[in-house]
């Protein structure tokens, strides 16, 4: 066993220089049995299988969520279009209200 040993109250901590918060986490029994098992087979800790859990689930959520924002999702189109009028974005309304009344008349 590495670390230095921490002794308050009744509860014994064991630290490897970081600082460590005490969480609790309630897990059904089946989500507790693979914990263990897990921690059994690599020789990790349930606690050190956790952490790392966490940290690979933000991992994934900063990609994903990053990845779907608005513009990434068409970032490849921004830019690319030319010609049009010049003034479209200040009279978009007038446009699409002039296209309906055009389709109208047909």
């Amino acid at each position: 066993m590495t670390g230095l040993v921490y002794i308050c109250s009744t509860l014994l901590y064991y630290s490897s220089g970081a600082h460590t918060m005490p969480t609790s986490v309630r897990l059904d029994t089946e989500t507790e049995a693979l914990l263990r098992r897990l921690a059994r087979t690599s020789g990790r800790t349930k606690s050190e299988i956790l952490r790392e859990a966490v940290v690979r689930l933000a991992e994934e959520h900063a990609a994903s969520s990053s990845a779907d924002s608005p513009y990434a999702l068409v970032s490849d189109l921004v830019g690319i279009a030319r010609g049009g009028p010049p003034d479209m974005a200040r009279r978009h309304k007038q446009a699409f209200r002039d296209t309906l009344s055009n389709r109208a008349r047909r």
